[in-house]
């Protein structure tokens, strides 16, 4: 008799916790003390609720910021490694007879304001994989670590459905964008 009350009990928790999950609904909602991040940080008073929507607002203009500083450094490194000096190897020969020797490359000649220069016009063969560095990768890594953890929490921020909330990420992605999404455009070379 107690395994069949155990059973019902369980089943009876089974289909709570079911329907529990069916009632959710989808949809934005408003209040002012929905849990972000921990139940310890679940606003009690409208300042708290306004405190939190600021701290989003800053997250996300951070987040802006932190897309910017990686497109700046991405450049940097960039133009680093095309600044680079390559030494001469006695017993080589020079990168120039090599490129002019190369098939994809061909002869041309180029003419401005009555100048003529004999040029090698080399054809890009795909994509070219840049050497690991210790200088920048690890660099590199850190910075998308931080920057997928900052989207990861504004994300979870949204899902909390609070619409005080989303208009917040949305506000501050504005205002980061505003203030330096110029930046976060990475240069081509």
């Amino acid at each position: 008799m107690s395994h069949d009350h155990g059973t019902s009990t369980t089943a009876d928790m089974g289909s709570s916790s079911l329907m529990a999950a069916s009632e959710m609904s989808m949809t934005l909602f408003s209040s002012t003390s929905t849990p972000l991040f921990a139940e310890a940080w679940a606003p009690k008073t409208i300042g708290q609720y306004a405190g939190t929507c600021i701290f989003l607002i800053i997250l996300s203009v951070v987040f802006r910021g932190l897309l910017a500083v990686k497109a700046w450094k991405e450049t940097a490194w960039l133009d680093a490694e095309f600044n680079r000096r390559y030494v001469a190897v006695a017993g080589r020969a020079p990168k120039s007879e090599s490129i002019s020797s190369d098939a994809d490359s061909k002869r041309m000649i180029l003419t401005e304001n009555g100048v003529e220069e004999d040029v090698v016009v080399v054809k890009k063969k795909g994509a070219v994989t840049r050497p690991w560095r210790i200088s920048t990768d690890p660099v590199r890594a850190v910075m998308d670590t931080v920057i997928a953890g900052v989207g990861y929490l504004l994300m979870l921020a949204v899902m909390t459905m609070n619409v005080g909330y989303f208009l917040s990420i949305l506000g501050g992605t504005f205002l980061g964008s505003l203030a330096i999404g110029r930046y976060a455009v990475q240069a081509e070379h």
